[in-house]
């Protein structure tokens, strides 16, 4: 038993050293951006180690670099991102140049098809999921971005938020630095602007408080959803069920206000105003009592 014990530490350190040999590899011909010297050592790489989770990883990155195009462009209106101002003779505008982002559809499923497969093995693998949803995030593609993000929340009421990241190392986070990972994600969609995602987020909000009931940021994000869509009865429902859990947090207090003074209830609002002030920080107080005045007036 320690011979064989001893012959499977040695194989195992083997594939370390021969994935850490490889990755490193890669990274020199990223640095080139040597996409021909790239994929000779991904094939390399596959057939001596067709399952190094490292192998999945860098495919992914091989070919979601390879399908993002940069194409410049002559526009009469100013373009998303940088841009550069053309003057004609009069010292007028005559137009702008720009770069727009493009991906290439057949190479982005490529390197979607391989991380889904780094996943299917490496279920654990946090940096996979967190990447996958990061491109569908570059691609404006929110369904998908949504839905993984979802699968991701079941997967960690099912390990228990035991993750693995990169080179298989343990994630050094737990439950509640895993929520603010998600909620980064929610706060992606709204500063969006998009009305159309509000429902995106109510159901990441929906999900994480399926597997995590007294999550307040969740609490406060589906609130959201109703309040700017005129539903302050459901918007206000899960900011009580938030305050109900600490009584003390003061945005929540401050929201429920809110809440009531949209819907037009003075007297509620007040009250929540008053116990804003009573319990937030300086500049919540000043806000709270100036909303106290003016609801009075």
């Amino acid at each position: 038993m320690i011979k064989i014990y001893g012959a499977l530490v040695f194989v195992l350190i083997s594939q370390i050293v021969l994935s850490q040999d490889y990755q490193a590899e890669f990274q020199q011909y990223c640095e080139t951006n040597d996409t021909l010297g790239q994929l000779k050592v991904l094939k390399k790489w596959q057939s001596e180690s067709p399952k190094d989770a490292e192998l999945f990883t860098n495919y992914f990155n091989y070919y979601f670099t390879k399908s993002r195009q940069e194409l410049v462009s002559l526009t009469t209106t100013p373009p998303n991102g940088e841009s550069y101002m053309l003057k004609d003779s009069t010292n007028q505008t005559a137009g702008y140049i720009g770069s727009q982002i493009n991906y290439n559809q057949s190479e982005l499923k490529k390197g979607l098809d391989k991380i889904d497969e780094g996943i299917i093995l490496y279920p654990n693998r946090l940096d996979m999921r967190f990447g996958k949803i990061y491109v569908f995030g570059q691609i404006s593609d929110w369904k998908s971005f949504t839905s993984e993000i979802i699968k991701t929340i079941e997967h960690s009421s099912k390990n228990q938020n035991s993750w693995s990241w990169t080179n298989n190392e343990k994630y050094a986070g737990g439950e509640k630095e895993f929520l603010l990972d998600i909620q980064n994600y929610q706060l992606q969609l709204y500063d969006t602007g998009n009305d159309n995602l509000l429902k995106n987020m109510r159901e990441i909000a929906s999900s994480v408080l399926k597997f995590y009931p007294n999550h307040i940021e969740s609490l406060s994000n589906l609130s959201i959803t109703y309040l700017l869509t005129g539903e302050f009865d459901k918007g206000i429902k899960p900011l009580l069920r938030a305050e109900k859990i600490n009584p003390k947090d003061f945005i929540v207090l401050g929201n429920i206000a809110q809440g009531y003074k949209l819907k037009g209830d003075k007297k509620k609002a007040i009250e929540y105003y008053e116990k804003t002030a009573k319990y937030g920080d300086e500049r919540a107080r000043e806000y709270a009592r100036q909303q106290i005045r003016e609801l009075k007036e």
